[in-house]
């Protein structure tokens, strides 16, 4: 697979953009809600596109739906799970940052293998 073409990494990086920036018109803007919201945006930001650059890697996928969950309960952890705004972008970001990490195991199983070594070469 090529660089910079799978669509649920694109897919994820968009939900982190959201999540991060939507912090700053949702309301109630409480410190929980921003620096959770900011933080896990950026992290899955930051996974999205390293696995968008080195789509074999599989790990990036795990670390995306992992981000993704911890959105997803966000609201809870920070306390703000009575605040639509921003427990609904939350959630739904959350969600869609799992959907898209798991559904791209597959097509980064099979980058990882058609990689020249195989799946040594990913790991030298």
């Amino acid at each position: 697979m090529k660089r910079w073409t799978r669509w649920q990494d694109w897919v994820a990086v968009a939900a982190g953009l959201y999540a991060a920036l939507a912090s700053s018109w949702t309301t109630p803007r409480t410190a929980a809600t921003i620096s959770l919201m900011v933080v896990l945006g950026i992290l899955m930001i930051a996974a999205g596109v390293w696995s968008l650059a080195m789509p074999g890697m599989v790990s990036m996928e795990w670390v995306i739906a992992a981000v993704g969950a911890l959105l997803f309960l966000s609201p809870w952890f920070g306390s703000f799970q009575g605040s639509a705004g921003p427990a609904w972008t939350a959630w739904i970001c959350g969600a869609v940052g799992v959907i898209a990490g798991l559904w791209a195991l597959a097509p980064a199983e099979k980058a990882r293998h058609a990689m020249p070594g195989g799946h040594r070469a990913a790991h030298a």
